[in-house]
Formats: C-alpha cells, structure tokens, sequence
C-alpha cells in the first residue's frame, strides 16, 4: 500500500473528525455533560494525532542525505511517541474532572447526550474504517487508530450513560462513563509509548529473539562465532541487523556471507544486514599506536559488545 493512499484514507478520517467535533463541544456545554466534552476534547487529539500523522509520513518520505543517514523514517516514530503521550495527559485530566463531579455531580441533558452519542458512535465507527485501509503496520498509523477507537469507545460508555441519566435521573453515570474511557485511553497510551520507547532504546523488534538468532546463525556449518550482534528497528517495519561473524580458515567469507543474509531474509525476514565476516585466529590488524608511528597490533574486538555465541563442540 502506497504512502499516498495511507494519506488519503487519513484524510478522510481528519474530515470526519473535526465537522463532528465542532458538534459535539456545542451540545457538550449546553447539555453539561462532562463525557460529551471529555470526548470532544479526545476527539481535539484524534484530529492532532491525524495531523502528527500526516506530517510524519511526509517528512519520513524524504531521501537519506547530510548527517541524517537513514532519513528521518523515525519522525514516525516520533508521532507514535506524542500520541501516547498525549492519551496518558489527557487521561490525568479527565481523571481529575470526572472525580469532582463525582463529588458534586451537575445536571446532564441525558437526552441530548444521547443523541449526540449515538451520532459519535456513527462518525468514529467511519473514521477507523478508513484509518483502517491504512498500513496499520506503522506504528505512526497505529497511533492516530487507537485514538480513534478509543474515541469509538468513549461515545459508546457515553451513550449508555446518557441513556442511564435519561432513565433514573442518576447524574455520576456521566462521570463514571469518562472514568471508563480513561482507562481505555491509558491502556492504548501505555501500549504506544512502550513500543516506540523500545524503538528508540534500539530494542530488538517483538517476535525476534537475539539470543535464539545468534545461535541459529552460529550453528551454520563453517560459522565459529558469533558477537557485536545488533538487531534494531530504524522504524515500524524496517529491521536491520549488524554482527562480526568468525568462520574456520580456509572457509569462503564471501559464500558465508550470503548464506548468512539468505538465512536471515528467509526466517526473519530481514533484509537490511551488515555482516563483517573474517577468519577465525586470523592476524591481527595493525594502526599506528603512537606519535612515533609504530604499529602496534590490535586484536578483534578486545570487548565484544553484546553476547557471543560460539560453535562449541558436542561431547561424544
């Protein structure tokens, strides 16, 4: 699916969500109803997160040049990141407001809220249809989705507690429906901060074990060892991989290497790998070591950053 189209299904989304929004915040103050402006003030960051969105997609586009070696694919990430944020602040508030109208509960127009609900439920139930067409792989468009279905779940608790108030004349229904839709928003907040936070603390992607891929890598008839392995996401989708790999003398570097990268592509379907392939017990390499210019030799990687995983052999 091609970044333009992505756009398109987004902007479908942000119309709905701003002509709705604009509804909401009117009916929101003249029927008093906390959940209804709780959910125009959500349906304010579904709109941002939109926008972040958007904007991301089209600076991640951009060719890698200067410093910026890999683009800036992670300004998606960075999206992701603000959308998580912003649903965890945005539920401190709600928390904040619904407890004191626990407290001193006002009167709610539940018809109204109602109404307005139900047609919520409408406009957020369209506008995560077309997000949904979207590449949801992107944790950038997974961000402004789970804004958005938050949102859906928001209007549904409001309905039902619009319906309650309307029926019994039990006004917190209203601020216990913007408690449930804090916790929903806590939930999608949490799981969007953790999954870029371990993009950008170059956390190996879910579902990729290194410890079980070095192994794998190791057990390669001719493969020694072994270490320095990384395996990082530059962004949601795009996998890259960079390890020193140690094969018995005599053993074709260049034939590994490309078993290596076949190996890879195939069982983890990462493509984008750097892969430093020498002899085992080979000469060390040489640099100048002082101002008089004397060589001094240096070994492979004197400390080894991460585990090493070596061909051991099996007792008989």
């Amino acid at each position: 699916m091609s970044a333009q189209t992505d756009r398109r299904w987004l902007g479908v989304a942000l119309g709905l969500i701003l002509g709705f929004m604009a509804v909401e915040v009117v009916v929101g103050v003249l029927a008093q109803s906390l959940a209804l402006l709780s959910d125009a003030a959500h349906m304010l960051t579904d709109a941002a997160s939109i926008v972040l969105a958007l904007v991301a997609m089209r600076l991640a586009a951009r060719p890698a040049r200067g410093s910026y070696t890999f683009g800036l694919k992670r300004t998606e990430i960075l999206s992701a990141q603000a959308n998580g944020l912003t649903l965890l602040l945005l539920s401190v508030w709600l928390t904040y407001e619904a407890i004191r109208r626990l407290i001193d509960p006002p009167q709610v127009a539940g018809g109204l809220v109602v109404i307005t609900a139900v047609v919520g439920i409408v406009v957020n139930l369209a506008a995560a249809w077309a997000i949904s067409h979207a590449n949801r792989s992107s944790l950038n468009v997974e961000g402004a989705f789970q804004h958005i279905l938050t949102d859906l779940y928001g209007f549904i608790a409001t309905a039902i507690a619009g319906a309650v108030v309307l029926t019994t004349g039990f006004t917190r229904a209203d601020a216990i429906a913007s408690l449930v839709v804090v916790v929903l928003m806590v939930r999608a907040g949490t799981g969007l901060v953790r999954e870029s936070g371990r993009i950008f603390l170059e956390a190996a992607p879910a579902g990729i074990d290194p410890d079980v891929l070095g192994d794998r890598l190791v057990a390669l008839e001719q493969v020694d060892e072994v270490h320095d392995l990384h395996v990082w996401q530059i962004t949601s989708g795009d996998v890259a991989l960079s390890a020193h790999v140690l094969v018995e003398r005599g053993a074709d570097c260049h034939a590994l290497r490309r078993d290596l990268e076949q190996q890879l592509a195939a069982d983890y379907r990462i493509t984008h790998t750097t892969l430093q392939v020498d002899h085992a017990g080979a000469a060390p390499s040489r640099r100048p070591a002082d101002v008089a210019g004397l060589p001094l030799a240096v070994p492979h990687c004197d400390t080894s950053h991460g585990a090493v995983h070596r061909d051991e052999p099996h007792p008989h």
